[in-house]
């Protein structure tokens, strides 16, 4: 089966937005998708992503940040070292989910990077205005946050995956 572009770079951008929002939360999706068979990975470079080992590590990692970005001392993610790993791991969401689809990695590894930067400026800048501008609890609305990077990263991936 032939995904259409449309639908695969749609699904890639949703999958780096999300990353610009958590950084971990996608990239545990894709291998939870690509260890229960749904992402075609094995064989290419990206079997790595369908082993059992990088379920686990990623989960945690994803665990991990989902604690931390509640802490008061953690970065802001538009900081240049958050940033930069958005931007590396919406490359490799985007390259392994090309990769899983048969496609243009290049392509994939392209516009993942692109949908992380954009999902890290907007969603900092929601996230200020809302708890600054409205009121909102920081911590409710990180929770939120939490919860759409997991739903529209398993969604991006339910597309791909059809």
């Amino acid at each position: 089966m032939h995904t259409p572009m449309f639908v695969w770079i749609v699904a890639i951008g949703l999958l780096g937005g999300m990353t610009g929002l958590r950084t971990m939360t996608p990239i545990a999706a894709v291998c939870w998708f690509a260890w229960r068979g749904h992402l075609a990975v094995a064989g290419t470079w990206g079997f790595w992503a369908g082993k059992p080992v990088s379920v686990v590590i990623f989960t945690l990692f994803a665990l991990g940040e989902l604690y931390g970005d509640k802490l008061p001392q953690t970065p802001n993610r538009t900081a240049p070292g958050p940033l930069v790993a958005r931007l590396c791991f919406g490359g490799v969401v985007g390259a392994l989910v090309a990769t899983g689809l048969h496609d243009a990695v290049v392509t994939g590894a392209g516009v993942g990077p692109v949908a992380a930067l954009a999902g890290s400026f907007l969603g900092f800048h929601l996230r200020r205005y809302l708890v600054k501008t409205r009121g909102m609890a920081d911590f409710a609305v990180a929770l939120v946050e939490d919860a759409i990077a997991i739903l529209l990263s398993v969604l991006a991936l339910g597309i791909v995956a059809g």
